[in-house]
């Protein structure tokens, strides 16, 4: 019987080593879904980002529920767990996806478009955190990143919505992206039940005057924790 993921069993078949999470990563890699089968017209998109606490450890994940069509916030929630696995390029995900699938059960329903702050198959073994999301939910998802993790782009024009190709070892992964002049371009790949240009023309409809779409820019906010208010110290004044 084939063990399914869930948040207490996230990683079901993982016995704990890096090699087995690079193994586990190929072979979740290999059910990715790399043409649109999410629903039309699209209702509801969620953004989720990560950001830690208590000097690393506790995980932060945030995720930002939108209605698709006026773009109004729905739903906000947090969802802290103990930081689990140190950071090890390439296997994000092993240690911020058991916080990211708790926040997405805070959620009242499934969300039809996942957005994250990561990866997609813009990875070296094509299983960024918004794949890995993906293909464990079933959701369609898409990596919206702030940097390059792998492969090499000719840096796009400088207007809003100018792309050149992400490619590595031969396949384009995704496109790097100039969301908002005068800013380093977005790297934008799928994560599962989008395709590449459908992914980049989902992140378009979805900016709004800033370098990330409205999705994972609320989320950003709330990982990042510059939405709470401040707290007054005494004597000064703010």
């Amino acid at each position: 019987m084939v063990e399914t993921a869930s948040v207490d069993n996230p990683f079901p078949g993982w016995d704990g080593s890096i090699a087995g999470a690079r193994t586990l990563q190929a072979q979740l890699a290999s059910r990715v879904i790399l043409h649109d089968g999410f629903p039309t017209p699209l209702r509801t998109v969620a953004g989720f980002d990560v950001g830690f606490e208590d000097g690393g450890e506790t995980v932060r994940a945030a995720v930002v529920l939108l209605d698709a069509g006026s773009q109004q916030t729905l739903e906000t929630h947090v969802a802290r767990m103990p930081t689990s696995m140190p950071y090890v390029p390439g296997l994000l995900s092993f240690r911020e996806l058991p916080a990211l699938l708790r926040a997405l059960e805070m959620l009242s329903a499934p969300p039809d478009l996942a957005m994250v702050d990561g990866q997609g198959i813009a990875h070296p073994r094509r299983l960024g955190i918004a794949a890995h999301l993906g293909v464990t939910t079933g959701l369609a998802a898409i990596g919206v990143a702030k940097k390059r993790l792998c492969g090499h782009y000719e840096d796009p024009g400088p207007q809003r919505g100018d792309r050149s190709r992400l490619l590595h070892r031969g396949d384009t992964i995704g496109y790097a992206l100039r969301s908002k002049p005068r800013c380093n371009p977005l790297i934008v790949s799928p994560g599962h039940r989008v395709s590449l240009d459908t992914a980049v023309l989902l992140v378009m409809r979805f900016l709004d005057g800033y370098r990330l779409p409205e999705p994972t820019r609320r989320a950003d906010r709330l990982a990042s924790r510059r939405d709470e208010p401040r707290t007054p110290v005494e004597g000064t004044l703010l």
